[in-house]
């Protein structure tokens, strides 16, 4: 996953992430969005370390960019 690896680079491995995707589904259009619910523990980050690489996580994660076509949320925490 590319948060994981953003906060291992980041000199911060996490000890766990529960990561949960909920896509919003529209008869005759598809797949319109995507929210990705996150829940980490991580020692010894900031949580503004911790929300900046969630969301550059979130832009450069393969999966989101093959998405790039729906609206994609984060919402990241720290347990």
């Amino acid at each position: 996953m590319a948060f994981s690896n953003a906060l291992a680079s980041h000199g911060t491995p996490p000890e766990s992430l529960q990561v949960t995707a909920a896509v919003t589904f529209e008869p005759g259009t598809g797949i319109t969005g995507s929210h990705l619910l996150v829940s980490a523990k991580v020692p010894g980050i900031s949580a503004d370390d911790f929300q900046r690489l969630a969301g550059e996580a979130k832009s450069g994660c393969p999966v989101s960019q093959a998405l790039a076509g729906i609206t994609i949320t984060l919402e990241a925490s720290l347990a």
